[in-house]
């Protein structure tokens, strides 16, 4: 059982970039898949998720209107899309796998199975 994330990177302010995240070893159908990120000095701070029923997505408000994510089952992959780029979105970003719920889904505790991260810089 094991989540990849991948995608991350260098990117100016203002740019984008495309995060992934593949499961092997079970399927995410059946998942609410979560986005955190954790910079330097910082706590673990919940960003995304997209939930296992019909996909609808929710977001930090200080991401909303600029990541998007999405879900391919068939690819058993999950994508945070990252537009408009701020010098204070550089993290490690983690994705994580779980049975959370709208009223927990921003907690670390409810996701069982999580990615190894993937560092994400945004800086000119």
């Amino acid at each position: 059982v094991q989540l990849q994330a991948s995608g991350g990177g260098l990117a100016q302010p203002g740019g984008s970039l495309r995060l992934s995240c593949a499961a092997s070893g079970f399927s995410l159908d059946y998942y609410v898949i979560g986005w955190f990120r954790q910079a330097p000095g910082k706590e673990r701070e919940w960003v995304s998720c997209i939930s296992s029923s019909d996909g609808s997505t929710y977001y930090a408000d200080s991401v909303k209107g600029r990541f998007t994510g999405s879900r391919d089952n068939a690819k058993n992959t999950v994508y945070l899309q990252m537009n408009s780029l701020k010098p204070e979105d550089t993290a490690v970003y983690y994705c994580a796998a779980g049975d959370a719920t709208i009223a927990t889904m921003t907690e670390v505790d409810e996701y069982d199975y999580w990615g190894q991260g993937t560092q994400v810089t945004v800086s000119s």
